[in-house]
């Protein structure tokens, strides 16, 4: 698939992303595009992997030391005790510092970005990576205008905030196979699990 093909073309995202037939094609012309994709799919990686490494070792930004998961802090606690809105707002807060929620939420993290950034498994990760933002945008509920306790919700759009436009552009990447720009895509692709599981392309 080249940039000049669009998903109606293909049937759709579903099957666009569960075909093989550009699972061994090519891989794209160098362009200003391409290369324009392979930034935007670096750091998109090193979003996700930043943020594994900060709550994985209390670098000090949104984790501080004392919190550092290898120190036994919890990466789930803090964000899911305080979600205060929305119709899974109880549901949250009982998997807040759960070790499956951690784990889970960790393993989605360092898999994600070690996948974008490579280039490799960009429809797993766009799958997981959209799963994981839906997940994250429920606990934020932007549609609510006021928290549980009444007061605002400081929400500035009631559908599109980032978690939406991180989902989105998962799915482009892995979409439009920015993987083979400056990335392990085209090694990855002659692997023969890959050539016959189309789904880890």
């Amino acid at each position: 698939m080249t940039l000049q093909d669009t998903p109606q073309a293909q049937g759709g995202l579903s099957r666009l992303l569960a075909s093989g037939r550009d699972a061994t094609a090519p891989a794209q012309a160098d362009t200003p595009a391409t290369r324009f994709l392979a930034v935007l799919r670096i750091a998109t990686g090193f979003v996700f992997l930043w943020a594994f490494l900060d709550k994985t070792f209390g670098l000090g930004y949104a984790t501080p030391s004392e919190n550092a998961w290898i120190d036994g802090g919890s990466p789930t606690r803090g964000f899911l005790s305080n979600v205060s809105v929305g119709p899974l707002e109880s549901t949250f807060q009982s998997w807040a510092g759960d070790a499956w929620a951690d784990w889970l939420f960790m393993l989605g993290l360092l898999g994600i970005g070690v996948a974008v950034l490579a280039g490799v498994g960009l429809r797993l990760a766009a799958v997981a990576g959209s799963l994981m933002m839906a997940l994250m945008w429920a606990a934020e509920w932007p549609p609510a205008q006021h928290l549980s306790d009444g007061s605002p919700s400081m929400s500035s759009n009631p559908f599109l905030d980032y978690h939406v436009l991180y989902a989105l552009v998962l799915v482009a990447l892995a979409l439009f196979r920015a993987g083979d720009t400056w990335g392990l895509a085209p090694l990855w692709a002659r692997l023969p699990v890959v050539r016959t599981t189309p789904w880890l392309r």
